[in-house]
This record gives structure tokens, C-alpha cells and sequence, in this order.
């Protein structure tokens, strides 16, 4: 299943949701665990982690009583690779398109005979 990226970048859009991305990093992490250091309820992070779940960038499994998220490196990567095709492009001189633009501003433009 690819993951649709749509989804994907409306997931990365929101702060909290990166950072819980973030805190996957390190390891598996219980949910309650993960809503810890935030000022939200409980039912909040659920929703974030609902969010992170349905665009692949998460799973969820309940172990016993508890539910574990776990990081999905696959729907990052695809967005990844997506975004690799843009590398492409140069970044942005602004210092030369300053000089450029003052070069330019400096010459008289061509009188109209």
C-alpha cells in the first residue's frame, strides 16, 4: 500500500504531530506516555495520533491493556522521495539578485528614437 501523501504532508502540517514523530524516534511508546508532555487531554493526543495513524506515519497495537504507537518509516519515505525531486532546483542567490538587480537599476534604460 503506497501511502498517500496528501495525507501524509496534513499530518506534518501540525507542531504537535511532529513533534510526537519526534518522540517515536527514540523507541515504541506507550500512549499515555506519549501524551504525557502535553498541556491537552488525553483525548486530544488521540486524535493527533488518529491523524499520524490514518496517513501511515504511525501504527498502533494494543498490548494487553495498553496501546503502543510505533514509528512507520515508510510513509515518511515516500514523502521523502517525493520531495527529493525538487533537489534539483538551486537555492535562491539573493545576494546576486541584489547586485544583478543594482547593476541593472544603475543603467539609463535605451532612449526610443
Amino acid at each position: 500500500m503506497t501511502p498517500d501523501l496528501d495525507h501524509i504532508f496534513a499530518a506534518l502540517a501540525d507542531p504537535t504531530r511532529r513533534t510526537i514523530l519526534v518522540m517515536l524516534l527514540e523507541d515504541d511508546m506507550a500512549v499515555t506516555d506519549v501524551a504525557e508532555p502535553f498541556q491537552m487531554s488525553l483525548a486530544a493526543v488521540s486524535k493527533h495520533l488518529t491523524i499520524l495513524t490514518r496517513s501511515g506515519l504511525i501504527t498502533q497495537e494494543k498490548r494487553g491493556r495498553v496501546k503502543w504507537c510505533k514509528l512507520d518509516p515508510d510513509a515518511m519515505k515516500a514523502a521523502s522521495i517525493w520531495m527529493q525531486g525538487f533537489g534539483q532546483f538551486e537555492e535562491l542567490d539573493l545576494d546576486g539578485l541584489e547586485r544583478f538587480l543594482e547593476h541593472e537599476l544603475r543603467d539609463e534604460p535605451p532612449h526610443a528614437d
